[in-house]
């Protein structure tokens, strides 16, 4: 993660964040330890929950908590309950600054700790997921904390969302499940940044890939793409994976499951585990084997099919494999470290809201990462930079 590195060389040198508390729900894995010691290097007090529970690296909790100074709050496979337990612990260190990884921290703070509110300055937000609900929260007037998208740059959308999802997906799916995908059909629910990314992979290794979406344009893109574009009640019997990266709910009902191969394998790659209607398969399968394989529950249904479902239709690329490489996150935790250090040089100029993050700063994550692999560029000279500001230089 040789930007990050970078970023955190600085940061230990102008300690942006000296004085400042940092409160951070994110998956606990040894890519974001490096974001954990980049804040602490720059002078942060740091506390860490889990934004998910079966992605938690337990050695990387203790590693973090013993030698590097983080307070955290998470262990693997906890409850629900003990899931946000652990969140409430963070906000009672009283944040300054929150990094959220799907919103649960920033809409616990709004709905039952708004006591702690007055003591947040801004936040950051780096999933698509979260920044559904934060737009949404916008909307209704609800949110009270500046909030920039980190998602939303360029730089993370590249590598993270197309680039990480797409191989972290298929990895988890030949991980758990061994599957050959060459000859196989996948279908990829939602075709924004993440589901390229998936639909590219999953051809690249042979596989037929037909797209679900629901957005005209990005149906058209996929179309344009050579994907076979449909509603998922046709492709749902066609499919014989089916991946779902939405950001939303009942993308695939019972009605779908039913209609499916015998042997489909259902997984998610978007945040929640409310993009399959795994209550459904819960309420109505005869009978549900756990743990056929790591990570892998066989559901037999009533028409004497059977459906596999990855991950407990959680994130599966994180839950059933390693996650992004670290060469993606190092990335998208660079555009987290100097997004935070911009918002902690700017307290209470910014009001509630969600912000794009500066241009400069994902410019500048790109420089460093182009810097990092060696690659060189054109630079503007002083006659283009001007003819491209003017508008009286025609043909």
């Amino acid at each position: 993660m040789a930007v990050l590195g970078q970023i955190r060389a600085r940061f230990a040198v102008t300690t942006p964040f000296a004085g400042m508390r940092i409160g951070c729900c994110m998956h606990v894995t040894a890519e974001t330890a490096n974001l954990m010691r980049t804040l602490v290097a720059g002078g942060a007090e740091v506390a860490l929950a889990a934004s998910n529970p079966l992605s938690t690296q337990d050695d990387v909790a203790a590693a973090l908590a013993t030698k590097y100074g983080v307070r955290v709050f998470a262990r693997a496979g906890v409850d629900l309950p003990t899931y946000y337990r652990h969140i409430g612990r963070v906000i009672d260190r009283r944040p300054h600054l929150v990094l959220d990884d799907a919103c649960d921290l920033i809409t616990t703070l709004h709905a039952t700790r708004t006591d702690v509110l007055r003591d947040v300055r801004a936040g950051c937000e780096q999933t698509t997921t979260g920044l559904l609900r934060l737009r949404a929260m916008a909307k209704a007037g609800a949110l009270r904390i500046p909030v920039v998208a980190v998602n939303s740059t360029g730089t993370k959308q590249l590598f993270d969302n197309t680039y990480g999802t797409g191989q972290s997906t298929i990895d988890a799916i030949i991980r758990t499940t061994n599957t050959l995908l060459a000859g196989r059909t996948v279908v990829v629910a939602g075709y924004g940044f993440c589901g390229r990314g998936v639909a590219s992979r999953a051809r690249g290794l042979g596989a037929a890939v037909i797209v679900t979406e629901i957005d005209p344009t990005k149906a058209l893109d996929a179309t344009m793409n050579g994907f076979p574009v449909m509603p998922m009640s046709k492709a749902a019997t066609q499919g014989d994976v089916f991946v779902t990266v939405t950001g939303n709910r009942d993308v695939i009902t019972g009605d779908h499951i039913e209609a499916m191969k015998d042997g489909a394998l259902l997984l998610n790659a978007g945040h929640f585990d409310v993009e399959i209607d795994v209550r459904w398969l819960d309420s109505n399968a005869v009978r549900a084997n756990r743990g056929v394989r790591q990570h892998t529950d066989e559901y037999l249904l009533d028409n004497g099919r059977r459906v596999l479902l990855l991950a407990q239709g959680r994130v599966a690329n994180l839950a059933a494999a390693e996650g992004h490489p670290p060469a993606v996150m190092d990335m998208t935790f660079a555009d987290q470290a100097l997004t935070a250090g911009w918002l902690a040089q700017r307290s209470g100029e910014l009001e509630a809201g969600v912000y794009d993050v500066p241009d400069d700063v994902d410019a500048e994550v790109a420089r460093l990462k182009l810097g990092s692999l060696g690659v060189g560029i054109d630079a503007l000279t002083d006659e283009q930079a001007h003819y491209l500001d003017s508008w009286d230089q025609g043909s």
